[in-house]
């Protein structure tokens, strides 16, 4: 316990300050130092691992709770383990490093296989988790950030949950968003892979990066008072955040498109893998007179549908297709956005309070309709099933002229309350450790 007490003494001393451990807004901080290696042991060892087999949305929400961990008073030392070797394509700031892991791939009937490599699924699951234990065993971590998947991909992550139980000084949290799935399939999933016995056995803490009065997991999922007791609301998180992290310039990159003067809007689709059709038909669309359009394509849209969008946007001077994997950039600039309706997205839209219209993906997970249909239900976004989704339903949407009248107010200080989370578990002994006592 010496080693963590050493580590957490900052974040006492904050603590005890008449403001607890309210961190400096994070606009007015910086990364451009370089790290302090004489004061690497006296950090906090943080790492967040996300499985990543569709998309890219469960890396991009680590990374965000990476770099704002980074930045706060904690003074931490993070590595992020993801599925997804591009997250090299993302912005790392000093004392954040991370680990790719061989990539799996989510097919739409729900079931994984290896996304590059040739090895059957049982074969590169035992080196993923292999790899996994012993990037653990060597980084130590006092905080380990499981996101939405208490095992892992296929039970991955048992191998490594088992040896930091044993080491019991790693407090161990599980990240869940929202919404996961509706209930009888969150219930059947989670009964087949023995979930809550897994958080129980292996967790100190369920954070849920949302807002209950949106949609409650606790009671629509209704986990057992054991896993409850372990459950902190986060709120939502503020995507605007994520501007300080990147470098681009939205006004460079929207002068290098050498647009014409307008509005303009954005058509989203998440990491591409299923968004081909929704990009098709917005670029079919017809665009409202002086408005121009964007269409971020994601880095896992196939190639051949890709070079369609381009030859079409060639042929049209107020449209435009950008292959980055990073619009936030560009969203505080647009009047509105036709969208796919992921966490992060989701979270963009409401962060910008753009107008939008969310086309949810409902294969093989109902996840993103089940949030749609609430957000709709509060105001506070439009909805169109995908299978309503043509040129002419995207036409008349964009050519609406009103705003939307929110219900009630959605809290998005997620990002904020991270930091006095962790420093409160921290502070504590960790599940291992009071089971072992």
């Amino acid at each position: 316990m010496g080693s963590i007490n050493k580590r957490i003494s900052a974040i006492n001393t904050v603590a005890n300050t008449k403001e607890g451990c309210r961190l400096i807004p994070l606009q007015h901080q910086h990364y451009d130092a370089q790290p302090d290696n004489s004061t690497n042991t006296q950090k906090l060892h943080i790492a967040l691992y996300s499985h990543d087999t569709m998309g890219l949305g469960h890396k991009r929400r680590n990374l965000l709770i990476a770099q704002t961990l980074a930045k706060s008073s904690l003074q931490a030392s993070i590595l992020l383990i993801t599925g997804m070797g591009e997250a090299c394509n993302f912005d790392i700031p000093p004392g954040i490093d991370y680990l790719a892991l061989p990539a799996l791939r989510k097919q739409v009937d729900g079931k994984y296989q290896s996304r590059r490599l040739e090895l059957p699924l049982q074969d590169i699951i035992a080196l993923r988790s292999r790899t996994i234990r012993a990037a653990l065993e060597a980084f130590k971590p006092d905080v380990f950030i499981v996101d939405n998947v208490p095992r892992g991909a296929v039970g991955e992550l048992n191998f490594a949950l088992e040896y930091l139980k044993s080491r019991e000084q790693t407090h161990c949290i599980l990240g869940l968003r929202d919404v996961l799935d509706a209930p009888v399939e969150v219930h059947r999933e989670w009964q087949r892979v023995a979930n809550e016995e897994a958080i129980c056995q292996y967790y100190d803490a369920v954070w849920i990066y949302g807002d209950p009065t949106v949609y409650d997991p606790v009671q629509e999922y209704n986990f057992s008072p054991e896993v409850t007791k372990k459950v902190r609301y986060t709120g939502y998180f503020d995507q605007r955040q994520r501007l300080q992290f990147n470098k681009a310039e939205a006004d460079e990159l929207l002068a290098s498109l050498e647009l014409p003067p307008g509005h303009l809007a954005l058509c989203l689709v998440g990491g591409g893998q299923d968004g081909a059709y929704l990009a098709e038909v917005f670029a079919n669309a017809t665009l409202p007179p002086e408005t121009n359009g964007i269409i971020v394509t994601g880095p896992f849209m196939p190639s051949q549908a890709r070079q369609q969008l381009h030859q079409k946007a060639q042929m049209c001077s107020r449209l435009r297709v950008l292959d980055v994997a990073e619009p936030t950039q560009l969203l505080h600039h647009a009047d509105c956005v036709v969208a796919m309706g992921g966490y992060n997205t989701t979270c963009e839209l409401l962060s910008f309070g753009k107008r939008s219209l969310i086309v949810p993906r409902v294969e093989p997970r109902t996840e993103q309709l089940i949030r749609a249909q609430r957000l709709h239900e509060l105001g506070l976004t439009d909805l169109l099933h995908p299978n309503d989704v043509n040129p002419q339903t995207i036409t008349a949407w964009l050519e609406q002229d009103r705003q939307l009248h929110p219900k009630q107010s959605v809290n998005l200080n997620g990002l904020e309350r991270l930091p006095d989370l962790l420093s409160e578990l921290v502070t504590q002994p960790s599940a291992a450790q009071s089971r072992a006592s």
